[in-house]
């Protein structure tokens, strides 16, 4: 039987590595989930003075640190002073030095966005005019390379192991609680264990490097190990860790004392089981929803939980379609048509969830028909719809074996029944005549033993070592006929035509779920339709608005209440249409003196079409002076422009005014 089964084995096994190294093979900066959507100085521009800052705007919240974004001068040296900084919503600044001379400058950068996917690139610029320079204009890598390969094998490892383990031990629990003791089974739910196990290690050693240098060599840094652990994907994986061990301790008692009780006690014990497994599975996908998509972006508070239960009904469908797979062709025990029922109902109930789940995942990641074909995300989405209807149609034709096999299996049962009862009386028949030769012998037994009497102790010696070969002989024969029944047994269940057809079906099932999970393992690592469709619409409108709105200019008296608190606030907009704009606001006492005061935040409003407030947090120019650069503006339309200002630590005020942009 092994012969037969490892090619099937060996297809598989290829057809994973074959689909994994084809998904991981494009990974790097391409699958970025927040994209750069403008800059100051904008790409290939010529400015006639340096800049005091260059800034870079995303389409999403990204994270910082120290070298996130570096100026180069033609000669490769870097001009920049420090840290980047957030300078209203989405804009990041990084100060540069004074007396710049001309020439063309290199900005890189090297981010984090929200959903924890590094985002990397590059642009020039020129001051005065361009010149000839030492810098590629190319991004640094950041999620590429060896690390980032490794890394998104760490991924897939992690989101198998999971489906492994959870969808396993359901399938004991809720299909097959015999399953407890078969090895094989347990072989496979323990594999899963440690599959996700080793990929959370392996996935909390390659963090800091994959967001960072991409260099091997970075993997056992323990200064940055700690920084990863302070991170918010850091947490999420020493979450894992902890909930992992707890697993462990479901495991040894749903593959040790669960397997041991009967009756009551067992249906005690599957109650608790069932309970506290749901925690833990929770639990592990948590992990994952609370530093990926569904952490950012629209509704996070109902994206948490909906991908909680998302990825649980996944490891039940998935998970027991393995464990289902290895029963029928390792299991030591037959897997009975009822147990195949049962979990037909729990794969219906799993797809029914997944539908559910992911239309809504689809609406909130793509946002319109048209990202299902003009993004990587929709189009890889597709490729994902058609597996899960090619798994059910698989499914329809196990399912159909499944019903033949119940029917074999019932007409098996009558004809066993009526072979029990002829068996019955022949070996009755069979006892009475044997009784009767055992009675001569015993009579026979007795002379002999008279006429023996008189014989040495000896004699008595050896008839007591024959006895005791012939009872060893004895038992090792009815182990060897054990043994001889089980394979032919083993045998006929094989040649079983429709249990075959099953066990053919079921591994079909397996290999298009194997290609599945890897689709779906690329979808987390894609950038969501929205997010590029909005990206792209914001760069175009930044590029394609007319420069022929002109600036505008509020004026805004203010009076916070404490000593010293009346004055003039006035906000510049510039150009004052959609897409990128800047702002100065200035702070003036109402003798037309600046005003240094402590804070000033500006907030932008569009009530017509409930847009809004879009938070501006202007950068401390000098006194009274704030500024923010690339303020992005959505939609043209008469906007309410709100700015709040303190001018000590508990007096504060906010003035509006509107303004017609666009």
């Amino acid at each position: 039987m092994p012969t037969t089964i490892a090619p099937r084995i060996r297809t598989l096994v290829l057809l994973f590595l074959a689909v994994t190294g084809a998904l991981l093979a494009g990974a790097g900066q391409a699958f970025a989930h927040a994209a750069l959507t403008g800059s100051d100085p904008a790409q290939g521009t010529v400015v006639e003075k340096a800049p005091a800052q260059v800034s870079l705007t995303f389409s999403e919240q990204v994270s910082t640190g120290a070298g996130s974004v570096r100026v180069l001068d033609p000669k490769g040296r870097r001009v920049d002073t420090g840290e980047p900084s957030a300078v209203g919503g989405t804009t990041y600044a990084v100060r540069l030095h004074s007396g710049l001379p001309d020439g063309t400058y290199t900005v890189t950068y090297q981010v984090v966005s929200a959903d924890s996917h590094p985002v990397a690139g590059a642009y020039t610029f020129s001051i005065g005019a361009p010149s000839a320079t030492s810098v590629p204009a190319t991004a640094r890598e950041a999620g590429g390379g060896f690390v980032g390969r490794l890394y998104g094998f760490g991924r897939y490892l992690s989101y198998a192991g999971f489906v492994v383990l959870a969808g396993g031990a359901a399938f004991v629990l809720g299909c097959w609680p015999g399953g407890a003791g078969v090895r094989a089974v347990q072989r496979l739910v323990v594999s899963g264990w440690l599959a996700l196990t080793s990929a959370t290690l392996l996935l909390l050693l390659l963090r800091g490097s994959y967001t960072g240098s991409g260099r091997i060599g970075d993997v056992f840094d323990l200064e940055l190990l700690g920084q990863v652990l302070q991170t918010k994907p850091g947490a999420a994986l020493v979450s894992r860790l902890l909930l992992l061990a707890a697993a462990a301790l479901f495991i040894a008692v749903l593959f040790g004392a669960y397997d041991k009780r009967e009756g009551e006690e067992k249906r005690d014990l599957t109650f608790g089981l069932a309970i506290g497994g749901t925690v833990v599975a929770a639990g592990l996908a948590a992990s994952w929803a609370m530093a990926e998509h569904a952490s950012t972006g629209l509704q996070p508070g109902i994206a948490m939980p909906v991908d909680v239960v998302h990825l649980l009904a996944v490891a039940c469908w998935l998970g027991g379609l393995c464990a289902l797979l290895v029963a029928l062709y390792r299991g030591d025990a037959p897997v009975e048509a009822s147990v195949v029922r049962r979990f037909s109902r729990v794969a219906f109930g799993s797809v029914v969830t997944l539908v559910v789940t992911g239309t809504y995942q689809s609406w909130r990641q793509l946002g319109s028909w048209s990202a299902f074909t003009e993004t990587r995300y929709g189009q890889l989405l597709l490729i994902k719809i058609g597996l899960v209807a090619l798994l059910v149609g698989v499914a329809r034709i196990s399912r159909r074996w499944t019903n033949r096999l119940g029917e074999t299996a019932e007409t098996g049962a009558a004809t066993a029944e009526a072979a029990a009862t002829g068996t019955a009386t022949a070996e009755t028949t069979s006892a009475e005549t044997a009784g009767a030769g055992t009675a001569a012998k015993t009579g026979a037994g007795k002379a002999a033993g008279s006429v023996a009497g008189s014989g040495s102790g000896s004699g008595a010696g050896s008839a007591s070592g024959v006895g005791s070969t012939d009872a060893e002989r004895a038992v090792q024969l009815a182990r060897q006929r054990a043994a001889v029944d089980a394979t032919r047994q083993k045998r006929l269940r094989d040649a079983d035509p429709h249990r075959l057809g099953l066990r053919r079906s079921v591994l079909a099932e397996a290999g298009v779920a194997v290609v599945l999970l890897a689709v779906a393992t690329a979808l987390t690592s894609t950038e969501p339709g929205r997010t590029e469709q909005a990206a792209a619409a914001a760069a175009a409108a930044s590029s394609s608005s007319p420069d022929t709105s002109g600036a505008v200019t509020l004026d805004m008296s203010f009076d916070t209440g404490g000593t010293d608190g009346k004055g003039v606030v006035s906000v510049d907009i510039d150009p004052a249409r959609t897409g990128a704009n800047e702002m100065h606001v200035y702070v003036t006492r109402p003798n037309g003196r600046a005003f240094d005061v402590p804070e000033v935040k500006v907030a932008l409003t569009l009530e017509s079409k409930k847009i809004g407030p879009l938070p501006v947090t202007p950068d401390h120019i000098t006194t009274g002076h704030w500024s923010a650069n690339e303020v992005q503006i959505p939609m043209a339309g008469e906007w309410q422009v709100a700015v709040t200002v303190r001018t000590s630590d508990i007096d504060q005020v906010t003035v509006s005014k509107n303004a017609q942009i666009g």
